[in-house]
C-alpha cells in the first residue's frame, strides 16, 4: 500500500467534504470558543500550504503547514478518515509537512492542541 501525498487547491467536493468532516469533528471534541481549526477559506490563504494523502484513488487524510513568520509555522487540519486510520496516513502527511518545514527552513513547529481527553 502507498500512500501519496500532495499538495492541494481545495477545490474538489471530495476534499471539501473531508474539510466538512474535519471541523465537525473538532466542534465535537472542543469546548465552545476554543477551536482552532481553520474553516475552508482560511485553508486557501497564502500563508498555508495544503496537502491531501491517497491511496490509490481514495481520499485518505490531509494537513496543513501555516507560516507564522519566516522562522516558525504550525501544523494545522491534521485529519485522517475513519476508514484508513492505523495505516500510516497521518504518519506521511506529518512526514510531509517536517520536510516542508525544513526546506523553508523553520527553527520551530508548532502544534496546537487541547488539554482534556477527546470524545
Amino acid at each position: 500500500m502507498t500512500i501519496t501525498v500532495r499538495e492541494d487547491d481545495l477545490s474538489s467536493d471530495e476534499v471539501q467534504s473531508l474539510i466538512a468532516e474535519h471541523l465537525a469533528g473538532m466542534h465535537s471534541n472542543t469546548p465552545p470558543g476554543h477551536v482552532n481549526a481553520l474553516a475552508f477559506e482560511a485553508l486557501r490563504r497564502p500563508s498555508i500550504t495544503f496537502w491531501t494523502a491517497w491511496i490509490g484513488d481514495s481520499l485518505c487524510g490531509c494537513g496543513a503547514l501555516k507560516e507564522l513568520d519566516a522562522r516558525s509555522g504550525e501544523i494545522k487540519s491534521m485529519r485522517t478518515r475513519s476508514a484508513f486510520l492505523r495505516r500510516g496516513v497521518g504518519q506521511a502527511v506529518l512526514d510531509r509537512i517536517i520536510q516542508v518545514a525544513g526546506e523553508r527552513g523553520y527553527a520551530r513547529l508548532y502544534l496546537e492542541t487541547g488539554t482534556g481527553p477527546a470524545d
